[in-house]
């Protein structure tokens, strides 16, 4: 009896520390949201000068990461919104709204009156009801310096039939939060976790809410059993059984005055609901997956897979030292099987010829158990592959990716045959990235966006990728990466503005691009137009060897031998790279 009053006392004295740490958080980051407040107010008063629905044809959004990219619950499309982009000197945040059409493979800007505030690191989610709904909750707004944060608390809905935005003033819902996630469990959302944060403090939260879509009010759950701790960046889904999964995420704390201690949570919850009772009793279940687990990581995307999965992609792992933070960016995917209680990592087996389908027969089906025991039972297939390429200013970027290795996956000496025969066939997939925008639709995944960090700098993606899971072939390009859409903008001083003059293309360079022309010869004298080595952005970007490939049989032509072409390939790639390739 004793140690059960020394528990709950020792539980409620946590949470009267949490509702005291969130009270002085809220105080001292009030006066700076204000101050933001008055930036918002005057972009919703441009805002607020549209008056009628403006559909724009155009080209694929700018780079961008933290939106969200959501599958339209009855049309084949995906659904673009917010998001934010750095340059080095200033933070821009979006209120965009774009729609991408599957069949016709376009975008088209819709501008509709009276939409929610910029914002990034909100959350998404789509219902059927009325003829389809989107469902925005939180999110942040930074200062264009990205030194003050705005955190949202409002909730709203986009009525897609009638192109409509509505802000949803229900009261009793969560704090301002980014970083949080939300998913539709039947007729609810349900929000866990977040962050929020001001100049000098910060928390992390690891409260449940429900909103319900017929009452539109807000209810806090307590579910019963130990949950997760605090965090933001984490995986939540929902299983077909309706238990909803939360994995891993990010959360850091206050080691002393001014250092801080980042965490990086690998543990797995299951949240499950009293069967039958929507408003029921919400239990805690802490689980211990077996199979290939993802390795630590946080900025990893997640969406529901086929047969009731859930997958994980990309993310970041940092290794924080005493004056830097170096981090390890990854572009693997990773299943969760509830039934099983299993993780397994995604595999590719590569694009099949007509000689090998003709050669295999009858196969068993992508998403049969026989299919799925064997990518599990073969995690040997993927190897790592680490590049390191020395940056301007001698900074040495290392980029690891997971590599599958196409074909391994074959069980008889005929496909054995067949995968050597193909070894030489370029394998492409999206780089590493962390924070990247991740949609589902009729079972294929689409990637959109993200970034990456080479040294100080940090690259934001535009580029689209999509790859169909029941057959895990191959990732198809939508849309390739443009360099000339990214910029850098360091601190100016002259040593900066030397170089910058450099790279935008002075005397010097033009001398430079001669001499590595004349250099830049094949054996056989055929001469390829040299690579610029300080084009920005470029200069960091992981290009796949069909890209090279691409770009010399573009200036070979369509007639040069496809030996000759893979050689001037390569040395391009070397010339770009250097000798990290």
């Amino acid at each position: 009896m004793g140690k059960k009053n020394k528990k709950e006392k020792k539980v409620k004295g946590a949470e009267k520390t949490a509702a005291k740490m969130e009270r002085k958080v809220s105080k001292r980051s009030r006066k700076e949201e204000e101050d933001l407040e008055a930036l918002i107010a005057q972009f919703q008063t441009l805002d607020a000068k549209k008056t009628q629905i403006i559909e724009t044809p155009c080209s694929p959004p700018s780079p961008r990461l933290n939106a969200s990219l959501s599958p339209h619950p009855e049309k084949d499309e995906l659904i673009l919104f917010g998001g934010e982009y750095f340059n080095g000197q200033k933070t821009f945040l979006y209120n965009e709204l774009y729609f991408y059409s599957i069949r016709k493979n376009t975008w088209t800007k819709v501008e509709i009156p009276n939409p929610p505030p910029r914002r990034c690191a909100h959350q998404a989610a789509v219902v059927p009801q009325g003829g389809g709904q989107l469902w925005v909750f939180g999110g942040e707004f930074a200062s264009p310096d990205g030194e003050q944060f705005y955190h949202y608390k409002d909730l709203w809905v986009l009525h897609l039939a009638t192109r409509t935005w509505e802000q949803i003033k229900a009261t009793g819902g969560p704090s301002g939060r980014s970083g949080h996630r939300m998913v539709r469990w039947k007729r609810q959302l349900v929000i866990f976790g977040g962050f929020h944060e001001s100049t000098r403090d910060y928390i992390y939260y690891n409260d449940v809410y429900a909103f319900s879509l017929d009452t539109y009010t807000w209810s806090k759950l307590c579910p019963s059993g130990t949950g997760p701790t605090p965090r933001s960046g984490f995986q939540m889904s929902v299983s077909s059984e309706g238990t909803i999964i939360i994995y891993g995420g990010y959360s850091k704390q206050r080691v002393k005055k001014d250092v801080d201690r980042g965490t990086l949570h690998s543990d797995m919850f299951l949240l499950k609901c009293e069967e039958g009772k929507e408003e029921g009793k919400w239990t805690w279940t802490r689980v211990s997956p077996s199979g290939v687990k993802p390795t630590p990581r946080s900025g990893f995307s997640v969406a529901m897979a086929p047969n009731g999965r859930t997958l994980l992609f990309g993310g970041v792992c940092d290794e924080e030292e005493e004056e830097s933070i170096k981090g390890d960016f990854f572009n693997d995917l990773y299943f969760y099987d509830i039934a099983k209680n299993r993780w397994f990592a995604g595999q590719l087996k590569g694009p099949k010829t007509e000689k090998r389908k003709c050669r295999r027969g009858k196969k068993p089906q992508p998403d049969s158990v026989e299919s799925q025991e064997r990518v599990e039972t073969h995690p040997q297939q993927l190897q790592e592959e680490i590049k390191e390429v020395v940056a301007e200013d001698g900074t040495v970027v290392t980029i690891k990716q997971v590599i599958p290795v196409a074909g391994t996956s074959a069980v008889s000496q005929s496909e054995e045959e067949d995968a050597s025969d193909e070894a030489g066939s370029p394998l492409v997939e999206p780089c590493a990235r962390s924070n990247a925008m991740l949609a589902l639709k009729q079972g294929v995944l689409y990637v959109y966006g993200g970034m990456f960090e080479a040294g100080d700098r940090q690259f934001t993606l535009n580029d689209f990728y999509c790859i169909d899971l029941h057959k895990m072939e191959e990732w198809k390009v939508l849309v390739d990466m443009d360099p000339k859409t990214q910029e850098w903008l360091e601190e100016s001083d002259s040593e900066d503005e030397d170089e910058v003059g450099g790279a935008e293309g002075g005397e010097e360079e033009e001398e430079d691009e001669e001499t590595e022309e004349e250099s830049e010869e094949d054996e056989e004298g055929s001469q390829h137009p040299a690579v610029k080595p300080n084009e920005k952005y470029s200069d960091y970007l992981p290009r796949t060897e069909e890209y090279w490939v691409k770009v010399a049989r573009n200036n070979m032509g369509p007639d040069a031998k496809d030996k000759k072409v893979i050689r001037v390939a390569h040395a391009m790639a070397k010339t770009f790279y250097g000798d990290s390739v």
